[in-house]
């Protein structure tokens, strides 16, 4: 006891060790408002960081996955929303691993891209005489994309590395510079038009491959800034891959893992408060309200976590009496719906004669006004095993992207007969307009907004890094660690370090 006494007096005398704070005690609570890829990853990363004793809670008036969901046909379910990843997506993939979900691969099928009067291009299933189209209709352009895409998605990798080791960024634009430099920030400045002409590419490549592809991804054409532009060029190139039984399951896996409890509410405000601790010392902390089934309700959390696009049309909430106030967000989400058809596609539309000669199982389309759809495909049910290698049959499921619900007349003139429709609208992604400026993460001292990357490139990944991000923030601020928090030159200094 005595031998106790002494080292406790001797560590009272001794001088704390510089640069060294005292640990606070971790928080109690923690909101996480939004059920999707953004707020389930961040439940996970929190709970990875913060450790067992805090609670989470995940405010989600819909059904977990958000923007991940499937839609029934026929029996069986297919994507509705997010649909497919990249092999480079290493936080999903290691999300797949660590639940112990199964991958299944994106079976490739023919490409037509059609103009609105002509398809202006064919793929063809011989790799040579694929490989001549391309370079009759192209030049080397498919080629110089690629080496182009390639060196933006060399220098986005570093995002990982600087994540396992626990660097976080306080803004988007930071974050983006960490990556790129002012490569990237020029990307979110420019249009991808303007980014591929000034890099060499030609009208015809730009106008046709490259508008389809955004027409396809984000439902728009070449005005998107360059970096989503070339996020989005990543996607053609790659053996693509999904979720068996749906990429929802991701969700529902990370919430369940980082036992979060979820509550079935919508947020309606945010407000900051102060009580005296017993101690005498005020306590900071977030009454949050929100609407459940039962009525109106609220709790108070130390820290709160926006993994919801803050927008009337989607999260509207109204943050109360903060000083300064919270920033409005008026960039407006870009309308996609979703069209799952059972049926027979319409060769005639695209200009075939004979359906049984229609080789395609994917129609983009270029920009044209009297063009009522993005694309159309045929899709495979989130369960299906392996279809790999079997022929195109004209019954299928077809998805089709469009900017407004299809009419009935618009739906005979592109299916020659269908027995079953499923429809979904989505506020999927933003109306890009470069220059960009992306909303801030930290909305106040302990508030902090993962959508604002979706203004640099909204994709399923995206929001994944984004969540990782805000945990490590949250994280560092809360215990003082400056020293994680927004470092220059880290991709020369972790070099140095290894």
């Amino acid at each position: 006891m005595a031998a106790l006494r002494l080292l406790l007096l001797l560590a009272a005398l001794c001088p704390p060790v510089p640069g060294r704070r005292p640990q606070r005690d971790p928080p109690g609570r923690i909101a996480v408002v939004g059920g999707g890829i953004g707020g389930a990853a961040a439940a996970f990363f929190l709970r990875q960081k913060f450790g067992r004793s805090v609670k989470v809670e995940v405010l989600e008036p819909a059904a977990v996955g958000g923007r991940l969901a499937t839609l029934e046909v026929e029996g069986a379910s297919y994507e509705a929303g997010g649909s497919v990843l990249h092999p480079l997506n290493l936080h999903m993939k290691n999300f797949v691993k660590d639940l112990g979900l199964s991958v299944a691969p994106v079976h490739d099928s023919l490409l037509g891209i059609y103009n609105g009067e002509e398809l202006v291009f064919q793929e063809s299933s011989w790799y040579l005489i694929n490989l001549l189209k391309l370079l009759w209709h192209y030049g080397l352009n498919p080629l110089r994309m690629s080496m182009w895409v390639e060196d933006i998605l060399d220098k986005f990798m570093r995002i990982y590395r600087y994540q396992t080791y626990d660097y976080a960024f306080s803004s988007n634009e930071r974050l983006l510079h960490a990556l790129g430099g002012n490569d990237f920030t020029l990307l979110l400045n420019q249009t991808i038009d303007e980014a591929m002409q000034r890099a060499g590419f030609s009208h015809k490549f730009i106008n046709e491959r490259v508008c389809s592809a955004m027409r396809f991804n984000y439902g728009q054409c070449v005005n998107v800034n360059g970096f989503v532009g070339a996020i989005s060029l990543a996607w053609m190139e790659s053996a693509l891959w999904s979720v068996k039984g749906g990429n929802k399951l991701v969700c529902i896996g990370l919430i369940s893992s980082s036992k979060a409890e979820v509550i079935p509410g919508t947020v309606l405000s945010i407000e900051p408060k102060v009580r005296p601790k017993p101690t005498g010392e005020p306590l900071k902390f977030y009454q949050v309200t929100y609407n459940t089934t039962s009525g109106l309700t609220g709790d108070a959390y130390d820290i709160v976590v926006i993994a919801a696009p803050l927008s009337p049309k989607m999260a509207n909430i109204t943050f109360r009496n903060f000083d300064p106030p919270v920033p409005e967000f008026p960039n407006r989400y870009h309308q996609t719906v979703t069209t799952l058809v059972h049926g027979r596609l319409n060769a005639s539309f695209f200009g075939y004669q004979d359906s049984s000669d229609f080789p395609f199982g994917a129609i983009f389309t270029t920009e044209n006004p009297k063009l009522f759809i993005n694309s159309v495909g045929v899709v495979s049910p989130v369960e299906d095993d392996d279809d790999d290698g079997k022929p195109l049959l004209p019954l299928a499921v077809w998805k089709v992207f469009s900017e407004e619900v299809l009419t009935k007349k618009q739906l005979n003139l592109l299916f020659s007969s269908y027995d079953s429709v499923k429809m979904k609208k989505w506020l999927a992604y933003p109306r890009y307009s470069p220059p960009e400026r992306c909303p801030p993460i930290i909305l106040h001292d302990r508030i902090y907004y993962l959508s604002g990357i979706e203004r640099a490139a909204s994709a399923v990944e995206m929001n994944a890094i984004a969540a990782k991000n805000a945990a490590l923030l949250a994280y560092h601020r809360w215990y003082e660690n400056t020293d994680k928090i927004d470092q220059e030159d880290l991709h020369e200094k972790l070099k140095t370090e290894l």
